[in-house]
């Protein structure tokens, strides 16, 4: 993985003796990214980013002075979580998130929200798209920087004055003062304003948070070392086909609005029905304690933490509920937590679950204990371990009936022929017992292609001529 502080010489030893100051910093971590070997392609950062890259590492913005931006987006792994739980412990160590932690990777191209955004490929209509967090409710980085801090599940502090004292009284206040003003901190919103800001610059400039160094940017650009095995290259065109896997449907790899390319995403939010993250999942090592309430939903872009699309009740059917933003797919295969509730731990599963879900929902989904026979045991890789023939299963369990109408039915989910029932959108989902659409070899050649996404690739002197991502 390329480290966090990949700078010129001179950035390098400042932000070296600053960190060494910086009391209740990352420690190791800090230290170690601040003096990595300098990166000829990385200009020097500003005064905001330099503000920001200190910030980011810093323990004592947060209430308990024990966690950093770092502690859940780590530069080790990709900017994200540097562990496979699916959901974080906040500052205040008894409580955990309701959420995964994303990878900060790859966000300065994307959009604000819009109800009525365009899609980058320019053929599909128009639908909701853009945004920070998961239900996009942040406009800007700068804006979903400042969320973590006030969150009493993250870094739990108690108001924005909180947060801007302990800037103040800090090692880089000074260095705050000369990339804001003198006066910065005699206004609090000024001040908390003006850290997201710098937290938003060391995102934009540092090139660690967009290194494009993986195999694909070496394949795509016919560099040396980019050469795709076969199996590799197998998953590619399954990664394409729209009859398939039809994973560029969302995953979108062709230019976006600012240019960029190769992002996997199209900054849309689909409903795609992940199981519920709760105690119903036998043997399940981390269930979200929110989820103990049965009458709590996560909905996305419907609440309950975006509050602009709620329907009146949660049995009113809105367009919006189960709605989440599509993730970027670079550094996907370096997680151990997938879709907003961390309720899968592999790409593996994930894979499978795009591929039955409506098939053999009884892999995934908790039933009712109306069977009768013997209960069966279900393939490895199921979040259920098992399944009685008959029994009635609780499909789509992390949302209200009423909202359940949203779930997605594109290709490879759903199909436009056969079925039980028809949605509004006009896809109907795969009937129960059908055969799925891919074969175990098609996603392990998919699981392949979406690890030649990873940063940091370095081309061995020669290629392997074995292992399962080879032939």
């Amino acid at each position: 993985m390329n480290l966090v502080m990949q700078k010129t010489v001179p950035l390098v030893m400042a932000l070296s003796i600053a960190l060494l100051a910086l009391a209740g910093c990352e420690g190791k971590s800090a230290a170690t990214a601040a003096t990595s070997t300098a990166n000829p392609r990385q200009p020097a950062l500003s005064l905001g980013a330099q503000v920001g890259q200190l910030a980011f590492f810093d323990k004592n913005l947060s209430g308990g002075r024990n966690m950093s931006c770092a502690s859940c987006h780590d530069p080790q792994y990709a900017y994200g979580p540097p562990n496979s739980i699916s959901v974080q412990l906040g500052s205040d160590t008894r409580q955990a998130g309701v959420r995964a932690v994303p990878s900060l990777r790859y966000r300065e191209s994307t959009p604000a929200f819009d109800d009525d955004a365009p899609n980058p490929d320019g053929v599909t209509s128009n639908s909701p798209g853009g945004g920070f967090m998961a239900d996009g409710r942040a406009a800007t980085m700068a804006a979903q920087a400042a969320l973590p801090l006030l969150n009493p599940l993250e870094m739990n502090n108690t108001s924005k004055d909180a947060v801007v004292k302990a800037v103040q009284s800090g090692a880089y206040a000074g260095l705050f003062k000369q990339a804001f003003g003198a006066d910065v901190f005699d206004n609090t919103d000024k001040a908390f304003d003006a850290l997201g800001t710098a937290i938003q610059a060391l995102e934009t400039e540092d090139l660690s948070f967009h290194p494009y160094s993986s195999k694909y940017d070496l394949y795509v650009f016919n560099k040396i070392g980019g050469t795709l095995t076969p199996a590799e290259r197998r998953g590619e065109v399954l990664f394409h086909s729209t009859g398939v896997t039809n994973c560029s449907g969302c995953h979108y790899t062709g230019a976006n609005f600012n240019g960029n390319s190769g992002l996997m995403t199209d900054f849309t939010y689909q409903a795609l029905g992940a199981p519920r993250n709760d105690r119903s999942i036998p043997n399940n090592p981390d269930p979200i304690p929110a989820n103990d309430d049965p009458k709590y939903f996560d909905m996305g872009l419907c609440g309950p933490y975006r509050t602009d699309h709620m329907p009146s009740t949660p049995q009113t059917a809105n367009p919006y509920c189960g709605m989440f933003k599509v993730p970027v797919l670079r550094n996907v295969a370096t997680r151990g937590a997938f879709f907003h509730n961390g309720v899968l731990h592999s790409l593996e599963q994930v894979v499978n679950f795009y591929n039955t879900r409506d098939t053999n929902p009884e892999y995934w989904y908790p039933a009712d204990k109306d069977g009768t026979g013997t209960p069966q045991a279900n393939p490895a890789w199921a979040l259920q371990p098992t399944h009685v023939p008959g029994a009635t299963v609780n499909k789509y369990n992390d949302l209200p009936p009423a909202q359940q109408g949203n779930i997605d039915e594109e290709v490879p989910l759903g199909t436009g022929e056969g079925g039980d029932k028809t949605l509004a959108s006009g896809t109907q989902p795969r009937a129960p017992g059908s055969p799925p659409v891919m074969t175990p070899q098609q996603i392990a050649d998919l699981v392949c292609f979406l690890g030649v996404l990873s940063d940091g690739y370095q081309p061995s002197a020669k290629p392997p001529t074995s292992g399962k991502c080879v032939n």
